[in-house]
Formats: structure tokens, sequence, C-alpha cells
């Protein structure tokens, strides 16, 4: 049996992550709040309503600080509380106060990367990594896999995955590109595998670089951890539902 053991959303694109206990899908669309909002460096080309890549944005992989922000979100004021263990809390409303928002995630970015310029927004659609809205599907037991390898402690929350499953083998999802599945009530298409950059390297406790995933990956002859996925049926999805691939 393959179930649901976590959900995470990241209300601002590398900027935080935030635990949930169910979601509900709309087909053809991203994990509603997830990545809804981006951080634009000073060398982007990146706007409000259209997507942008990931090398638009500030993010983990370059400033190693940021994959130690956790989140909450309101979503009915759209006001999130950002946390990190060197500075204090910060709460605000992205659309309402940019300037805020940029002025405390600056010290959090690395002194020699392009500096955070201004607040993007992408309903519906989310800056995914994808030129296409996604989510990721991560398996709890190729996690287990790469800490084995590693040798060392390794938060599942470096991956950044949307959806952790397990019950599955190691690596099992990459034979199941291609094909539909069903979680609770929405269906999905597995697109493909999910490379992976210098961000899963950094310890999401304490923002610090600390373990080599990428070498680790690389010695089982890629550098793939988890899937994504499209939904092409909306519903529910909470923890404790079961996969079943079709």
């Amino acid at each position: 049996m393959i179930e649901v053991t976590a959900l995470w959303r990241h209300p601002i694109k590398s900027h935080g992550r935030e635990a949930l206990e169910r979601v509900t899908l709309t087909a053809g669309q991203a994990m509603p709040y997830d990545r809804l909002w981006a951080i634009a460096h000073e060398a982007a080309n990146a706007e409000t309503g259209t997507w942008a890549a990931c090398q638009n944005f500030s993010r983990g992989a370059k400033s190693p600080s940021l994959m130690a922000i956790t989140a909450t979100l309101d979503e009915a004021s759209e006001t999130i509380t950002l946390q990190h263990p060197d500075y204090p809390a910060f709460t605000v409303q992205p659309d309402h106060d940019p300037e805020a928002l940029l002025e405390w995630v600056r010290p959090l970015v690395a002194s020699d990367r392009a500096q955070p310029a201004k607040v993007v927004r992408l309903d519906g659609r989310s800056f995914t990594d994808t030129p296409f809205p996604s989510l990721s599907l991560c398996n709890a037991t190729s996690h287990a896999a790469i800490k084995t390898l590693t040798g060392q402690p390794l938060q599942p929350e470096r991956w950044r995955g949307n959806i952790w499953l397990e019950g599955a083998t190691a690596w099992a999802e990459f034979d199941w590109i291609g094909r539909e599945l069903k979680l609770g009530s929405v269906q999905m298409r597995v697109e493909e595998r999910i490379t992976r950059c210098l961000a899963t390297t950094v310890n999401t406790d304490t923002g610090l670089r600390d373990v080599d995933t990428l070498k680790a990956l690389n010695t089982l002859g890629h550098q793939d951890f988890g899937i994504y996925v499209t939904v092409i049926k909306g519903g529910e999805v909470a923890l404790g539902d079961r996969l079943e691939l079709i």
C-alpha cells in the first residue's frame, strides 16, 4: 500500500515551506498558493502574470540561507508569516507591502549574487520549476536510500516536494513516467523526473550546505529525485490517501 504521508506548499518560491493536512486541486493548475509569489532579482526578466524560469529568482541553489525559511499563510488575507533561525519572524502581505518583504529577505541572499528587486505573482499557473503547471511527488523510500548513501542526517524538506508518499520501493516512481494515478479524488499524469540542483545540499534547519546529495545521486547514474505530475481531474488529496496506478 502506497499512501500520502506529507503535503507541502511553498507560498513564496524558495522562501519558506508550510505543511498541510489536505488540499483541493484543480485540473490544469498547480497546488493552490504553492509558489504563487516569487522574488525576482535585479538581473531578472520576470513579471507578474507571466511564467519565468527559476534562474530569474532568488533561490536556495544560489543563496543557501533561504532554505531555512518556514512559512505560515493565512489564505483569507493572503498574509504570510516567515520564520528563519537567524532572524526575527516577519509577517507581510506580499501584494501590499512588497518593499518590506524585499527588505527582510535581503540579508539572506548571498552578497555575490543578484539582489532581490521585486515581488511577482502568478495565479493558477504558479512559478513552478517546469514550463507547465506541475506538482512534485517524492518517495520516502528513495529519500531513505540517499540518506543511507550519504551516511548523514537528511531532512526530506531539502527536496521541496509537494506530496510525499510511503510504501513504494526505492525509485519505483521513475517507472510511473507516462502513467496516470489517483490520489484521493484527484487524477494525475506523471510527466517527468526531477533533476536536482545545489539547493538539496543545504540543511533546512540551518541554511548551511552540509551534505553532497548530488554526488550521492550521481553514484546511481543520474541526478534525479522525485517526479513532476499534472492534475487532469481535480479533487481533494489528504494525508493517508492511497495511491492507485491506473
